[in-house]
């Protein structure tokens, strides 16, 4: 198992520097020059003699291998530069704004949990029913409604019309209602129809139909053998998005204002921040690359065998 493991997390490596060299390569052939990006966002008159102080700067006069070096070493440190606009160290800014990303973000899994695993369960359990349809309408409507547009739905009908909960920011428990709502509908709709799919499949097995022979409880049978095999695929997938949630909220942050990394990469876009962009890339990279690791070794603690099938494959 431990080889198994050691061997998942060396895989990682390749991955980010191979993402870190696609940015790289990105930035290279994009038509923004940093040095001429770094002088516009200072009010500095982009002549001849000052960009080639920059770029001489910046190391953007070195042959492209030995920049692509010194920015693989740097990121290693962490070090990813100083902010164009807030002259500020990159990684410092980062820290300040992710707390906020990863609240929302936790924030949300956590609902659609509550809510797809009790609704994705009954409409299983209650097949054609009442439940099953209503379930069927909410993942629907969370499958077809764009986040953007939802987001500002909620906000027209819970901030404008009803003044219950606020518009913007991020403070007290009523800030975060609307974009944990907002940005948990789309996992709620996918893991509801997830959960009642797998559990109707077990329904189906044999070792249900023994358990009834032998007298167990119908309540028994379902939530200590069904549920609780039938909910593995769906926290899988759960980690599998938690990724996708950290760097995806960009949307979300940007509808409520919310103070998050994402908010902060829209708007450094907008003002050419290229720092700001390589360590959003490349942290979104290793989130997700991360996430998915995680999940691997759930699965592993959960079902031992896959460290004995990935021996028998070598």
């Amino acid at each position: 198992m431990g080889i198994y493991i050691g061997k998942r997390i060396l895989s990682i490596i390749p991955i980010v520097l191979f993402a870190s060299f696609l940015m790289f390569v990105m930035i290279k052939l994009g038509p923004v020059d940093p040095a001429e990006a770094y002088l516009a966002a200072a009010h500095i008159h982009p002549d001849d003699e000052v960009l080639a102080e920059k770029r001489h700067e910046f190391g953007l006069d070195k042959p492209l291998i030995v920049q692509y070096a010194q920015s693989v070493i740097k990121m290693c440190r962490l070090d990813f530069g100083m902010s164009y606009i807030s002259n500020e160290p990159v990684w410092q800014e980062v820290m300040l704004r992710m707390p906020a990303t990863i609240q929302l973000a936790f924030s949300s899994m956590i609902l659609a949990i509550l809510v797809s695993v009790p609704i994705g369960f009954l409409s299983a359990i209650y097949k054609n029913g009442v439940i099953d349809y209503l379930s069927r309408v909410l993942a629907y409507i969370g499958a077809c409604i764009p986040i953007f547009w939802l987001g500002y739905l909620l906000v027209f009908f819970f901030s404008v019309k009803l003044d219950w909960l606020p518009v913007e920011g991020r403070g007290s428990w009523q800030h975060l209602v609307l974009p944990s709502v907002t940005l948990a509908l789309w996992l709620i709709a996918i893991y509801t129809r997830l959960l009642r799919t797998t559990v109707l499949e077990e329904l189906q097995e044999s070792y249900i139909r023994y358990a009834r022979a032998r007298g167990i409880k119908e309540r028994m049978i379902m939530l200590k053998y069904v549920l609780r095999i039938a909910i593995a695929p769906m926290i899988t997938g759960l980690g599998m998005n938690l990724g996708k949630l950290l760097t995806g909220a960009i949307i979300v942050e940007q509808v409520f204002s919310w103070p998050g990394f994402g908010r902060y990469f829209v708007q450094s876009i907008v003002n050419r921040d290229i720092p700001v962009i390589q360590c959003y890339v490349l942290l979104s990279v290793c989130f997700v690359v991360g996430c998915n690791l995680l999940v691997d070794l759930l699965q592993l603690y959960m079902d031992p065998r896959i460290s004995r099938k990935g021996r028998a494959h070598q």
